[in-house]
């Protein structure tokens, strides 16, 4: 049984395709626009490239606008109407929460979890005003999930959070640039958190935005830039106080009888706060977080909702790891095509193990293959990689690649086998969901990957879930003793890169040393003769 699954709100538009209840694709708009968060037809943009005359159902989800793309987009919401009356298909709404729920429990390794989903607001509250509600709590069983409790629009870290972001420290929340308070996150490891947390706590009333003095709090952000990062710092941690309590609440309703916990929603992305749980609620043994936990997700969401809850099939096992590698696929000829329409490169037959060698010279290099990552966070097959042994390894990507602020720090990737010597947390985390604090004889060692508070946001990499990263991190391994690389997204201020010719030409406009389209084992550099194969 096939069906699609949309994401048609104001941002993340994606479309998802599920075969007998398992993702085969996912698609977000922003990788083929090239524009962060942008926000287009979905409808239009799933009729561009699928051809749906198999397809049973068409999932959507209800939020804030309900009946949106009806009226939104008349002309390419009648083309899908007509192609479902001719095959027989049928257009299925779910709502906004439901969907963000089902994708974290049915993409889980959970029989059985308590379900927490928390953003800037999603469902209509049924007055046919734009009330949403942010927070709604779930338990998952099986091929099912039952609603809990919810939390209305007024309780919300998510609007909160991008208030601060946009009204306090001018920074982005939207398309062009993309939604920054993940920079936020950044700067509040530089911030004494004494100095505001306890005042944006108790002021707030669990975020009750109504009278918030913003602005007041936006003039001393423009004292000094050490002021910006102790009211980050009072943020992250008033966030952190307010979602203890929460979730510590959700968990006593059902008197601590869950111990696997799945989470979604936006504010899920705040990898501080979720690396925290474990210590929160040391009654959840396992802790997951799907790899596109927002509204990007929501495709997956409603197409897995309908397939599990409502046509009661029964749950598919993904093991321990369910791939977020659910891009397009392209041909050695793709490759090849893309190189050849740019000038200024030279490209060789290479291996693995010259790429590692290259990356202990302390070369920055891009690596390019299989299908691309769903979500927001590069997970090896969209990747730049460096040495994160040379100490200013992350301020050389900062300022020659990623072009931004020199407090950001980078992820490692780690060897999921050596996680339990490196960090003090062993917490299984293959889309960089959590943070996790340094032991405290490996920080030398590491230092580009390493935070001002002694901690990283790792991903956790498996031989199961992309052999190809475990072996080349194996062999840095074999040659380091270090058992990670710093990874980062392969963009520069743009999506992740989709394409042969997106890769080749982030490559060109930055100075990355070298790009590896591992596949095919092709090694390029900047070069102003022309490129010959091997």
């Amino acid at each position: 049984m096939k069906i699609v699954g949309l994401s048609t709100g104001a941002h993340d538009i994606s479309y998802a395709i599920l075969n007998d209840g398992i993702v085969e694709y996912h698609a977000e708009l922003e990788r083929h626009t090239r524009e962060k968060e942008c926000s287009g037809d979905a409808v239009q943009y799933l009729l561009d490239n699928e051809d749906l005359s198999d397809v049973k159902y068409v999932c959507n989800f209800i939020g804030r606008w309900r009946g949106g793309i009806q009226t939104r987009y008349p002309e390419s919401w009648q083309k899908l109407q007509n192609i479902l009356k001719e095959t027989g298909g049928e257009y299925v709404e779910v709502g906004h929460h439901k969907a963000h729920a089902a994708n974290a429990f049915f993409s889980s390794p959970y029989d059985e979890s308590l379900i927490i989903t928390i953003d800037g607001g999603g469902d209509c509250d049924g007055t046919g005003e734009v009330r949403t509600t942010c927070l709604t709590a779930w338990v998952g069983k099986g091929n099912r999930i039952s609603h809990l409790c919810t939390l209305p629009m007024e309780c919300n870290p998510g609007v909160f959070w991008s208030n601060f972001t946009k009204q306090v420290f001018g920074l982005s929340t939207g398309p062009p640039l993309g939604n920054q308070c993940g920079t936020v996150m950044g700067m509040a490891a530089l911030g004494d958190k004494s100095k505001y947390a306890e005042k944006i706590y108790s002021s707030t009333g669990f975020f009750h935005m109504h009278g918030f003095p913003f602005d007041e709090y936006a003039e001393i952000a423009k004292e000094s830039e050490q002021a910006q990062f102790d009211i980050a710092a009072g943020l992250q941690d008033a966030t952190e106080t307010a979602c203890r309590k929460i979730f510590n609440d959700i968990s006593d309703l059902v008197g601590k009888k869950y111990t696997n916990l799945c989470l979604a929603g936006g504010v899920a992305l705040n990898s501080v706060m979720t690396g925290k749980i474990p210590e929160w609620m040391p009654e959840m043994k396992g802790i997951y977080i799907p790899p596109v936990p927002y509204d990007a997700g929501l495709s997956m969401g409603t197409a897995q909702y309908h397939y599990h809850q409502t046509l009661q099939n029964e749950r598919v096992d993904f093991g321990d790891y369910f791939s977020p590698y659910l891009g397009a696929k392209y041909t050695k000829d793709d490759t090849l095509q893309a190189l050849r329409e740019r000038g200024g490169m030279a490209w060789v037959t290479a291996s693995d193990e010259d790429v590692v060698k290259l990356l202990t010279e302390k070369n920055v290099v891009s690596v390019y293959g299989g299908r691309s990552e769903s979500g927001r966070r590069a997970l090896g097959n969209r990747s730049i990689l460096a040495d994160p042994r040379f100490e200013d390894m992350k301020d050389i990507v900062n300022e020659r690649v990623k072009h931004r602020q020199w407090f950001r720090p980078f992820a490692p990737s780690v060897l999921a086998e050596d996680v339990k010597d490196w960090f003090e947390q062993d917490l299984p985390s293959p889309y960089m969901s959590f943070v996790s604090k340094f032991k405290e004889d490996k920080l030398k060692k590491v230092p580009a990957v390493v935070h001002f508070d002694s901690t990283a946001r790792t991903q956790t990499v498996t031989a199961n879930g992309n052999p190809w990263y475990h072996g080349i991190i194996s062999k840095f391994k074999e040659i380091t003793g270090v058992p990670m690389l710093l990874n980062t997204s392969f963009n520069d201020r743009e999506p992740i890169v989709e394409t042969p010719a997106d890769a080749v030409n982030c490559f060109l406009k930055t100075n990355i040393d070298y790009l590896y389209f591992y596949e095919y084992g092709i090694l390029v550099e900047k070069n102003e003769h022309v490129g010959k194969e091997d």
